[in-house]
């Protein structure tokens, strides 16, 4: 990656973490900009789902969702499955978000099979894809899938020693009724 975009890029993340988030919007558009020019594919996916995200922080889910549909369609180009499954996540999240259920679950269900077919992809990864489905899954009614899948996020994240997970698959799973 280039020193100017990771160095946008590392500000961004900063500023966010200081919720300063018109400095990392700023930041992120800079970095976005300046992939676009050079041409780092998988650089511009990062940016823009940095973007992204401060679009989603600022409230704004319909200024995120063409970032991630952008970020989507770079990685397929790439065939980057693991970067492809994590910005097909959080895409995922916007259309859930947004309500557009049938668009959110065909997302999780992309993210998943992709990172249950990598070895490489970590338990706290695969956790964070299997939280929104369930979240999902209970909100349509289908308890004894949301149930299967918060057991196995709350067995995820406690490998992944992520006590938060831990605890709201927990919360999650007395919620409906295990």
């Amino acid at each position: 990656m280039s020193d100017d975009a990771m160095t946008l890029m590392r500000q961004a993340n900063q500023a966010r973490r200081e919720n300063r988030l018109a400095d990392a919007h700023r930041d992120f558009v800079a970095a976005v900009a300046h992939c676009r020019q050079t041409g780092k594919q998988l650089e511009l996916v990062q940016s823009l789902e940095g973007l992204g995200q401060i679009e989603r922080d600022l409230g704004r889910g319909d200024a995120a969702r063409p970032l991630y549909e952008e970020a989507v369609a770079i990685c397929r180009e790439e065939d980057d499955a693991l970067t492809l499954a994590h910005a097909v996540r959080h895409l995922g999240d916007i259309h859930q978000d947004a309500g557009r259920v049938e668009l959110a679950e065909p997302c999780y269900n992309e993210a998943l099979a992709i990172y249950r077919s990598h070895k490489e992809t970590s338990p706290l990864d695969l956790a964070n894809a299997i939280r929104p489905l369930a979240i999902l899954k209970g909100r349509a009614g289908e308890k004894e899938e949301a149930i299967r899948l918060w057991k196995e996020a709350g067995d995820l994240y406690g490998a992944a020693n992520v006590q938060e997970g831990v605890t709201e698959s927990s919360a999650q799973l007395a919620r409906l009724g295990r």
